[in-house]
């Protein structure tokens, strides 16, 4: 059995794949590298970009890539 995600976290992936649907693929690092070049999850603190958000990121970006999958599957 598969773990359960929150509804927050699915609707922001479907929000991404809809505004964006030519970002996202079936590959987790792409899509984990565009969630976070599209969303405010990166945050830049004394010049540098460090990602404070890195779990959500990686569920929406997670749940991105599962969704992508199916979408093509059907």
């Amino acid at each position: 059995m598969g773990s359960i995600r929150q509804t927050y976290i699915k609707r922001v992936a479907i929000d991404l794949i809809r505004h964006y649907p030519a970002e996202f693929t079936g590959d987790f690092a792409h899509n984990k590298e565009k969630v976070l070049e599209l969303t405010d999850l990166r945050v830049e603190a004394d010049g540098q970009r460090r990602v404070t958000y890195k779990r959500l990121a990686n569920r929406i970006a997670g749940y991105c890539t599962r969704y992508m999958k199916r979408r093509r599957a059907t």
